[in-house]
């Protein structure tokens, strides 16, 4: 009994030594848990970071800590964030700085409201431009401050922020051969996704039209249904795929996030998408001309499993048949949140 106990205990310590390590509350606008800076160089860092949040109330926030312990720095970045709601209450406009010495990582974490202007390839740029090659030598202080006097620039000077942005575009932008070759393998791959959804989604609702009108058993049915939602989902992902992989390209991430909260798009998929297959299943059954309706739970019409699920697996909707640290408290935020923007880097 011991045994079976120790079992779960040992899958939950992970979470449970986790809830025991929260994330940092900041009392300063410069936090060095690290041990990175010496104290002029934490002061006037204070300095400038809080004149700039006098004079444009945005909130630049540096926190350096020993190790991430069991999660990664994106995860770390955006629950210090929240936790202390950097930035300000409606306009979101923070942005944090995390350095953690033992992983060699560090990150950027852009609040909504200036995700427009500090893009991800921004800060990327930043990072690997201005820090990654100053942590290298160890020139840690280096490298955090050439990098807020960057940010702090780019949100002062728009011209300077979009000549950046312009020099990224231009060094990482493909030629125009490229991108048609890149296309016609995205094609490819979501034709192939298409024609895969296709056919698990005509067997489906086939399998429906026959478990409804009492030739095909439901349970026989059950197993068929599985393989029909395995070829859907094969299909779905040849086609998710190449279509992230062109956002990313084209640089869409910014407006694929501001569609919505993710967790209601596979809410609304999966909610149309069984809406979808019953109204198929029920047009089928008038335009086949079934009588009546009804349910069999073992009982399954022998010709109709010959004429309709053939050796080739497939079957159409038309037609019925197909083809296959600080001490002081002088500094707090001011509740504004961040979504995840940004971007990180390691040495």
């Amino acid at each position: 009994m011991k045994k079976i106990l120790f079992f779960p205990f040992l899958l939950l310590l992970p979470l449970i030594s986790q809830a025991q390590e929260p994330y940092p509350v900041l009392t300063e606008i410069v936090t060095d848990g690290a041990g990175i800076f010496n104290l002029d160089q934490i002061q006037g860092l204070r300095a400038k970071l809080t004149d700039f949040q006098t004079a444009t109330t945005h909130q630049l926030v540096v926190l350096s800590i020993g190790s991430l312990g069991n999660r990664s720095i994106e995860e770390y970045a955006l629950g210090v964030f929240n936790e202390n709601k950097l930035g300000q209450q409606g306009r979101d406009n923070g942005i944090l700085i995390l350095f953690s010495k033992a992983d060699r990582q560090v990150r950027i974490e852009v609040g909504y409201g200036l995700e427009d202007q500090i893009t991800d390839a921004v800060a990327s740029r930043i990072i690997r431009n201005t820090m990654l090659p100053r942590f290298k030598e160890e020139q840690y202080f280096a490298g955090i401050d050439g990098a807020t006097d960057q940010l702090i620039e780019y949100l002062n000077d728009p011209g300077a922020l979009d000549a950046f942005k312009q020099t990224i575009e231009q060094e990482t932008k493909l030629p125009w051969w490229a991108y048609i070759i890149l296309g016609l393998m995205l094609s490819a791959f979501i034709g192939v996704g298409g024609f895969v959804l296709y056919q698990g989604q005509s067997r489906l609702v086939e399998l429906l039209r026959g478990a409804l009108t009492g030739k095909l058993g439901v349970l026989p049915a059950l197993p068929m249904g599985l393989v029909s939602l395995l070829m859907i989902g094969f299909g779905l992902v040849f086609i998710g795929v190449p279509l992230l992989f062109a956002v990313m390209i084209f640089g869409l991430e910014s407006t694929l996030m501001a569609w919505g909260p993710r967790p209601n798009w596979t809410l609304y998929f999966l909610g149309g998408f069984i809406v979808l297959t019953l109204l198929l299943a029920l047009i089928k059954i008038m335009v086949k001309g079934d009588r009546e309706l009804k349910l069999s739970w073992l009982k399954t019409d022998p010709s109709y499993m010959a004429k309709t699920f053939s050796s080739s697996g497939s079957h159409s909707f038309g037609s019925g048949s197909s083809s296959s640290g600080g001490s002081s408290s002088s500094f707090s935020g001011g509740g504004g949140s961040s979504g995840g923007g940004g971007a990180s880097g390691s040495w």
